[in-house]
């Protein structure tokens, strides 16, 4: 079961509503100077040359003024809330920029990614939060570019678990 602000839920319960769930994406990574904060609303005019929209949020310590989340034309499959399953999401961003795309490919490990939801009238009380997840993979076309996104399964831990010999588990061996 999941928390959701009265807001929220008005607008979801409403026939019609003019409240639009926004997704917030934090991207870090230690060869990054700085995360990158992306945001699926033009909520604000940020600047006027260049041209940029965004949405200002104080989600995860950005200071609202100095570090915006910046519109990017994107969709989203956010993750389930099945039981046994890792935490999955699928991006696709729509390829704009040349420069993405290098960026994309200049990393051997995998970035971390922050993902919230939030609505557009109030962009500080996050509706949905997932922290912690891995940048899995991503496929590179023309005029998009689509990430996976999950956190690491229990199953693909790096060492073995341990045995049940009487060295490591000795209240079973009495």
């Amino acid at each position: 079961m999941r928390r959701l602000s009265l807001n929220a839920r008005l607008a979801m319960e409403a026939e019609a509503t003019g409240e639009i769930e926004v997704i917030l994406l934090v991207f870090d990574h230690p060869e990054l100077p700085a995360p990158i904060r992306l945001s699926t609303d033009n909520t604000e005019r940020l600047s006027e040359d260049p041209l940029m929209y965004g949405t200002r949020s104080s989600w995860r310590g950005a200071n609202p003024i100095t570090d915006p989340y910046l519109f990017v034309i994107a969709s989203a499959v956010l993750p389930s809330d099945l039981e046994d399953t890792p935490a999955a999401a699928q991006i696709v961003l729509e390829n704009l920029d040349s420069e993405m795309v290098g960026l994309l490919q200049s990393f051997i490990t995998p970035a971390t990614v922050h993902l919230a939801v939030v609505l557009a009238s109030s962009p500080d009380l996050v509706e949905a939060e997932y922290a912690d997840l891995q940048l899995i993979s991503h496929a590179i076309d023309a005029g998009s570019i689509s990430l996976s996104i999950s956190r690491d399964e229990i199953e693909a831990e790096y060492w073995p678990t341990g045995r049940m010999s009487r060295e490591r588990f000795p209240g079973l061996h009495l």
